[in-house]
Order: structure tokens, then sequence, then C-alpha cells
């Protein structure tokens, strides 16, 4: 039998939805736009500042283009300030001066305040002279921050060893590289201009800002960093937000904020990437130009600091006020999901079925599907508060339990490839003891952390015994806990983010004294804490203040388990990631993607696709002890959740924002055992008792093609990108002619035979059939083409029994197999 094709939605409802979402209606009149000059702050300090300007288009509260090329600039205090046609702004004396833009039209005025400008000041090498390196790729791996350097000369990775770099360009090689008799001879601007033969090619012209900075720091004798240096804050961008169209460029402006005050116009030497390049592109020098619509963010990197800018883009549709304002709102999930579609202009789906909202529940929550009966209760339960009876009903059913622990000892590894068997149960049992007890989760992550005694009585010991050394524990606790990856620090500052090899090596040195030991039994260690042990430092003597990645240090001395302190930060309701991270894994289950995806890289330069919702579930979920089943119906309650999978034209690229449900394929486990209650021949795994599901196994090292096949994580490391759903030739041919679900079709004693007892006739097995796989009765035209095709198999008038109940088996199997390999079974929508 050919496979059927399944429609989620019929294609009179969905011509309707189109007709209604491409109603148009008068807009209200725009506010007349306005022009304002970023940056809103601008403070000149020292001989050497410099500002660039953008005049910023202002409507409906938002930016929504830049005017600079076109507006005129003038200085109303010219002795002050001087400003150039392309609105750069240099100090001449100190003071207080006003600069004028006026663009079509409009006008607009910005405060300069001008300091120290005739002081005669230095260049810095810290912040002037190594910025310069960073930007022209001097210090970038695929040059002299490579691990052995090149040519002889090694700088230290995107420059985050000043004083060592220092050392480098004036003590090795004879001086040759810095000197100071005669700068213009520095090899270090013979070899970047290009004036000598160089590997690297030119990196920056004569008489450049770059070449200047360079070479006024070779003549004022090359002054070294010292703590005195004024160390970068952060950074500022403007615009921070901006609603443009496509076609459309904009110019990014980035300032450096210092410890001392100042601020600086660090746009030229900054480093600039757009996160979705379909929407904008970004140049070296942070013009974005628009390619299309959605929304992207700017990521902007300086000196190992991080900011970012977004580009909104609206779809062009005309999708009417009326659409949200009409749209379900149960709580503020939807409030904030809205504001996002309408700013965009993305058309919002209808509600979800009740048969595809029990079906998406039971299979996200608990990773099975509805009996035949629970989905005809369902279906006939005509109360309003049927979904959200249902929603607190899974919590009381013991496959919550089994798929939470699942999930929970993916993210832990919980696997025999690095624990013995009684290891393994004793951490699958403290899970699956912490989920049943719903136990907050500042509570669970507390007691992994700072675990300790037998890893047979205390399965949380095993994390220890997983992760043995303090840099393992370091990398494998800030992906678990905090959905950050900070390994990248481990030798250099990280490159997309502010973690320095500092943090690494300080949140390292809190597990520098965990210690284990061997137990009585089996597989059994002894954890505990041992009064002395230190991480030393890779690049400087001593050893690092233990301490958690942006809190206080611990005293070197202090005679507590650092642990304890590590949890104190950790845990604390201020901690700005650890929320974060569980809320956004959980909605990632439930939605198909992380508002930060991926659900492991949760760092500033990958911004959520909506962060107002992501920070308010976070300060909800805090609100609420770190309950995660509070979470868990706060997502399934949301109208955003139960909306249904289809989508308009309008909408179908969005992938990103929830304007529908995401359609994904069961996770490997859940669509074996689905296959295995549908069919109703439970799968035999080595070693266990029959009928164990897959999603009750404690340990991923068991023997399964048809897992593996389908992406099982192998929980050999803490990421998520283990698992996988995408499709492949393998995956297709298995559900086709691979022993699984054959040998299940054939099995005696399965369902099909039980119906066959039950003397079904062709209609209810199809009824049935539908309602077990896919929550839904058969529409007319489906019912008709089944049947038929059921007739086509039956044998001919008076053949023996034992003949018309094989023919018939055989009929069945072949609808079980269409049925059970189509989309809309082995999809979540």
């Amino acid at each position: 039998m050919q496979h059927l094709n399944y429609r989620l939605m019929s294609i009179a409802v969905a011509a309707a939805l189109c007709q209604f979402w491409t109603a148009r209606v008068p807009a209200a009149d725009p506010l007349p736009p306005t022009v304002q000059i970023l940056p809103f702050e601008t403070v000149l300090t020292g001989p050497h500042a410099a500002q660039q300007l953008v005049v910023e288009e202002i409507g409906g509260g938002q930016f929504r283009g830049d005017l600079t090329s076109t507006a005129r600039f003038e200085s109303q205090n010219p002795d002050l300030v001087a400003v150039d046609a392309r609105g750069v702004v240099t100090p001449l004396s100190d003071g207080v001066a006003v600069i004028r833009a006026e663009v079509r039209g409009g006008v607009a005025d910005t405060k300069i305040v001008v300091r120290s400008a005739k002081v005669s000041e230095p260049r810095s090498f810290r912040n002037e002279v190594q910025p310069v390196f960073m930007k022209a790729g001097c210090n970038m791996g695929a040059c002299h921050g490579a691990q052995a350097g090149k040519k002889g000369f090694k700088l230290t990775l995107r420059g985050y060893d000043s004083e060592a770099d220092y050392d480098t360009l004036t003590r090795q090689a004879r001086g040759r590289r810095v000197l100071l008799s005669d700068p213009s001879n520095s090899l270090i601007l013979l070899k970047a201009t290009g004036a000598i033969p160089h590997g690297g090619g030119v990196r920056f012209e004569p008489g450049s800002p770059e070449y200047t900075i360079v070479s006024d720091w070779v003549a004022e004798g090359a002054p070294a960093p010292g703590p005195q240096d004024a160390r970068l804050t952060r950074l500022e961008v403007f615009p921070q937000q901006a609603a443009l169209q496509p076609g459309q460029t904009q110019q990014i402006l980035v300032q450096a904020v210092y410890s001392d005050g100042r601020r600086k116009d660090v746009t030229r030497w900054a480093k600039f990437n757009s996160t979705e390049i379909g929407v904008a592109t970004v140049d070296d020098g942070g013009q974005v130009q628009v390619a299309g619509t959605g929304e992207t963010a700017i990521t902007v990197w300086y000196a190992s600091k991080t900011s970012v800018a977004t580009i909104s883009v609206a779809y062009a549709n005309d999708a009417p006020p009326e659409l949200f304002a009409q749209s379900p709102r149960v709580n503020f999930i939807d409030d904030l999901v809205l504001d996002k579609l309408q700013r965009l202009r993305i058309p919002v789906a209808p509600t979800a079925s009740d048969g595809e909202f029990l079906r998406r529940a039971y299979l996200d929550t608990l990773g099975v599907l509805p009996t035949v009966e629970e989905t005809g209760a369902f279906l006939a339960d005509t109360a309003p508060d049927k979904r959200a009876r249902l929603i607190n009903s899974l919590f009381e059913r013991p496959e919550y339990v089994d798929y939470w622990s699942y999930k929970w000892s993916d993210l832990l590894l919980v696997s025999t490839k690095k624990l013995k068997g009684p290891a393994v149960w004793a951490f699958y049992n403290w899970i699956r003891q912490a989920v049943q007890s719903n136990k907050p989760w500042n509570q669970f992550a507390r007691e992994v952390v700072t675990a300790r005694g037998s890893t047979v009585d205390n399965g949380a010991a095993n994390y220890f015994v997983l992760h043995k050394d303090p840099q393992l524990l370091n990398e494998a606790t800030s992906v678990t806990f905090l959905g950050m990856s900070i390994g990248c620090a481990r030798c250099h500052d990280h490159p997309l983010e502010r973690w320095t090899l500092d943090d690494y090596y300080g949140m390292a040195n809190l597990f520098a004294r965990v210690r284990q030991k061997d137990g009585f039994s089996d597989g059994e260690f002894i954890v505990y804490a041992a009064p002395q042990g230190d991480v030393k430092h890779p690049t400087r003597l001593g050893v690092p203040a233990p301490r958690p990645l942006d809190a206080p240090p611990l005293a070197t001395n202090d005679p507590r388990d650092r642990r304890e302190y590590l949890a104190e930060w950790l845990t604390a309701p201020e901690n700005p990631y650890f929320a974060r991270a569980i809320v956004n894994r959980v909605w990632a289950n439930y939605m198909g993607r992380g508002l930060v995806e991926m659900v492991d890289d949760l760092r500033s330069t990958n911004p959520a696709s909506n962060e107002p919702l992501l920070a308010a579930l976070a300060a909800e979920f805090v609100k609420q002890n770190y309950d995660v089943r509070r979470l868990i119906v706060l997502i399934t309650s949301s109208a955003t959740y139960q909306r249904s999978a289809l989508t308009t034209p309008a909408s179908a690229a969005d992938d990103r924002f929830y304007s529908h449900n995401l359609v994904r394929r069961m996770p490997a486990e859940v669509l074996l055992d689905a296959l295995s209650q549908v069919v109703g021949v439970p799968t035999d795994f080595p070693d266990y008792p029959k009928g164990t599901r897959a999603l009750q196994l404690p340990d991923s090292n068991v023997a399964s093609y048809f897992l593996s096949a389908f992406g099982r994580p192998a929980r050999e490391f803490t990421c998520e990108c283990e698992r996988t759903d995408e499709p492949s030739v393998t995956q297709t041919l298995h559900l086709a002619n691979g022993k699984t679900l054959n040998d299940k079709l054939k099995a005696p004693g399965n369902t099909l035979d039980r119906w066959l007892d039950e003397n079904l006739t062709e209609a209810q097995a199809i009824e049935r059939l539908f309602l077990a796989a896919l929550c839904r009765l058969p529409t007319p035209s489906e019912s008709e083409r089944m049947a038929a095709a059921l007739a086509d198999t039956a044998p001919a008038a008076g053949a023996e029994p034992a003949a018309v109940r094989a023919a018939r088996r055989a009929a069945l199997e072949d609808l079980f197999w269409a049925v059970l390999t189509s989309r809309e079974f082995l999809f979540i929508h």
C-alpha cells in the first residue's frame, strides 16, 4: 500500500483563515517623524578623542533609519569642537559645545563635553595599540595569535595578556620590531604597511589612524602597560534597536566605557557580526545593510567585551492590528509573543484542535500517546476548562517521572560508558526521586554541585566521577546549570563572550579540592573535599583566587568547601544565568526551539529571539521557587503553546517567534515507545525486564539500532547537540524495510490480532487506528479510500476462515504501516 499523506487542517479552514489574515483595515495615521543624534552622551577626553555622530529618524517610538549621509552638520561652538561633513566631531578646546544636524526639514542638537583637549597624553598600549592589532588580525588564530605564532613572532590570542605582548614586541628579536630611535623604520610598521615583504599582507596604510596610533606610541618611547591603565568596563552600541525596511542601511556606533569614566568611540576597531545574514549583513566598519525580513542581532566585540544591537525588519504583509488584539491571551507569555509578532507583522495561527493539543501535551510531557479511551473521553468533553484539567493531571502520571528523569539523565550524562552499573542506578534513582518529589531546581543543582560521600548511597556524587578534574568540572557545570560554554577561556580570553582566562581559572579553582577514593563495592567511590589543592594559572605565577564567574573571590586559605560558595552564587535569585538556563531548556522541550538556540549557548552574542519573554519567564521561575512543574503549567497553558501548526505564506518562514507551533519529529525514544504502544508489542532491551520502555532506561549505553539511527545522544559530553533529529536515508529505509516496525506488525498477539479477535469492521479498525496514532477521527475521504484499499485485499468468497483471517491481517499490517510511517504520526504538531 502506498504511503498515505494526511493534512493537519482542512483546505477549507486554511482558506478561511488566509482570507481573515489578509483582510485590509485602515491604518492609523503615523506620528510625524522626528530626528535624533546618536550617541545620547558624548564626552571627548584628551587630544586624540573623536566621535562619529549618527542622525536617526524616529517614528512610532522606534529608530527607523540612518539619515546621516543626507544630514548637514554644524558646530554651534567652532572654537570648542569641529565637525566634518560625515558627522565626525573632534575637540579643539575644553568646554561644552552643541552640534546641530539638519535633515528633511528636521533639526536635532546634541551636547558635546570636551575635557583635557590640550593635555599631552601618551598612547596606551593596552587601550589603543592592542586594539589596532586585533582589528588588523595580527593577534588572531590565523596569524601571530596562533599557538606557535608565525615566523618566530607570537602574540597572545586576541591580546589577552598585555604584559606578555609588550615584552614580545619590545624585548624579542633584539628590539627590531620597535625602533625607538626611528619609529617609521620599526618592523611592526614596515611589515604591516607592506613596505617590506610580509606573509600576512598589508594590514593598514601609512597615514591611517591605525598607523598613527602605533607610530605615535613608538615615538613616545613605547610606554608599557601598567596597573594605572584604565580598564574597559563595558561596551555601548547605538542604536541598540532599530526597525528598518529592506534596502536600508544603518551605521552602528560603539562606545567603550572605561573604569575612569572615560567614553571613547571605538567603532573603527570593533568587530561586527550578524546572527541572521538573511535579514541583514554588516561590514567591518559597522555598516548594516538590510537584505530581508525578520530580526537579527548585530554582535559587537572589542577588547574581550561584547554587546548587541537588534535590527527588526517587518514582513511585507497586511496583518491587521485587530488580528493581534483579538488573539487569545492566557498569560504574559502570550502578551510578549504577540507584541513581537505585531511589530514584525507576522500573522498568528489559530488555536490547535482538541486532538492536536491532546497529542502534543502527552508527547511533550509524558513521552507517550494517549490511549484510544483517553482520546475519546477528551474529545467528547465539552467543559471549557478541560485543557487546564488535562495539564494538571499529567503530573500525576508515572510517565511524567519517566520522561523528565530521562531528560535530566541526558543532561547529567548518566551512562555505563563512564560509570559502573550500581553507580548508574544510584544516579538515575536520585534523579527520579527529585523529579517525583518536584524538588526545586535550585536545590537540585545545589545537591549535585556539593555532593559528597558514597556514589552508591548518594547518586548525585557520581557527577564528580564523570568529570574528574577541575577544568572538566568547571566546563560541565557551566553548560549544565548556566547553559553556557566557557571552554574557550581555558587557553585564551573567550572570543564570543566576556569571560577571560582569569575568569575561567578562578572558577576552576572552586573545584580544585574535590577528591575521590575507592569505595567498598563495585563501582563505588567516596567523594570528599580536601583541605588543600589549587589550580595554577597557565600564564601567570601564583594561584588565581577561587571565585564564580562574576562574583567576589573567596580567600585562598578559606577552610570551607569551595563548592558551597559556588552553590550559593549559582542558585542565588540574583544570578542572571541560572534561571534563564533551565527556563530555556524547558521552553525548548515544549516549543521545539529555545528562546536562545542552541540551549547550551547562552551568551551575550547569541541573544534570545524574545529577550523580554525570557527575562519574564526567568523572573517568574525564581518567584515560584524554581518549581519546574509550575513552569510547565505556565508554558502549556499559554495560547502560544496551544496554537496550530498551520502557516500562511506570510508566516511560513517564521521559525523563531512562535506565530505557529513548530513541527518537529518525535525524539528517538518517544518514537520507539509510540510504535510499541500502537502496535501493542514492547521492545526488548538486553538485561531489562520485558515491557521496559525506551524512556525508562537508566542508561543510554543500551544496544538499539533504532535509537542510534534516530539520534539518541551518547551521553559522552554535556551538549544538547548530542541529540539529533536530522532526517537521514538510514531512518527512511529502517522504517520502510527494517526489522523494528515490521517485526512488531508480524508479532503474534499484537494489536492487530486483538482487533481480529474482536471482529472489528474495516470502518471500526480505521477509526480506532486514527484515534490511537493521530488522536483524531479520519475524515470521510480518508475512511472511504482506506476502506476501499482494505476491500481490495479481501479473499474470494467461500475462502477458509484461516485464509480470511490471514488476508485481513495482511491488510491491517499495510494499514498500520501506512499510518505509522506517515509524517503526521512521526512528528509532534
